[in-house]
C-alpha cells in the first residue's frame, strides 16, 4: 500500500529522517517541513492523504492546535501524531485534537508506516500496548519520566548539551563551529566526546537517543553549571 504523505516536525532533522526512510519503502512523501507549526501550509500545498505530525510535548499550550486546524480544514488527511514515550495525557489530547493515530518517538518505522496505513484507511492507529502503558501509568504513576535520559544529562558539560541541540537541529560542523564561536576543528572534536558520553557511532544516533529517552528536555531544565 503506498501512502501519499507529508512529515513535519518542531525537529528538522527528525522530519527529515522520517521522510527519507518513508521514501525508501516505497512512499510517496510529498514534503517534510520544520517546524511542525507549519502542517496546515504544507498539506494545504501538497493534498497528502495522511500527515506525519511530530510533536515534542502534546500537552502544552497549543501545540496541537495545527492538528485541529488540519481535521476542519482538511478532513481528509489523516493526522497520526508522534509523540512522547509514553504520555497519557498527550495521547488522550492529541485524540481530542482530531489526530487518528499516535505513535511513539522511539517505534521503528514499520510501527510508523503501519500506523499511517491504518489512519488513512479510517482507523485508529494506536499500539494496544501503548495504550496498556498509558492506563498503567494514569492509574500508577511512576517518578521521573526518563530516567535514561536524566543519567544521560548528569554525562554532559553545557558545552555538550550545546551542540547536541545543534545535532538534533540538523546543523553541519560548519554551522556548530559558528553558533559556538570556534574553529571547525574544535567543534568536530566536541562532536566526538559527546558521541563518545552518549555511545553512539553517529550524530543521527545520538540525535535519535536525545529524542528516545527526553534527553533535550532534560538538559533544558537542569540548574546551569557553577563556575
Amino acid at each position: 500500500m503506498t501512502l501519499r504523505v507529508v512529515v513535519v516536525d518542531d525537529r528538522r532533522l527528525v522530519a527529515e529522517v522520517l521522510a527519507s526512510a518513508l521514501r525508501v519503502r516505497g512512499h510517496r512523501v510529498l514534503g517534510a517541513a520544520s517546524p511542525a507549526a507549519r502542517a496546515v501550509e504544507l498539506v494545504s500545498a501538497k493534498q497528502p492523504e495522511v500527515c506525519l505530525f511530530g510533536c515534542a510535548d502534546p500537552e502544552a499550550p497549543d501545540a496541537l492546535a495545527p492538528v485541529g486546524r488540519l481535521g476542519r480544514e482538511f478532513p481528509r488527511c489523516a493526522v497520526v501524531v508522534l509523540g512522547p514515550v509514553p504520555s497519557p495525557l498527550g495521547v488522550a489530547a492529541a485524540f481530542a485534537a482530531g489526530a487518528r493515530g499516535y505513535v511513539r518517538q522511539d517505534e521503528r518505522i514499520e510501527g510508523v508506516e503501519r500506523a499511517l496505513a491504518r489512519a488513512r484507511s479510517g482507523e485508529t492507529a494506536v499500539a494496544p500496548q501503548l495504550l496498556r502503558d498509558a492506563f498503567a501509568e494514569l492509574l500508577d504513576p511512576r517518578d521521573g519520566t526518563h530516567a535514561e535520559g536524566a543519567r544521560l544529562a548528569g554525562l554532559l558539560t553545557e558545552r555538550e548539551a550545546d551542540v547536541l541541540a545543534r545535532i538534533v537541529e540538523g546543523e553541519d560542523t560548519r554551522r556548530i563551529a559558528a553558533g559556538l564561536g570556534v574553529a571547525p576543528s574544535t567543534a568536530r572534536t566536541h562532536v566526538q566526546r559527546l558521541l563518545t558520553k552518549l555511545g553512539t557511532a553517529s550524530r543521527l544516533e545520538a540525535a535519535a537517543l536525545a529524542v528516545r529517552t527526553g534527553l533535550l528536555d532534560q538538559l533544558a531544565t537542569r540548574a546551569p553549571e557553577r563556575p
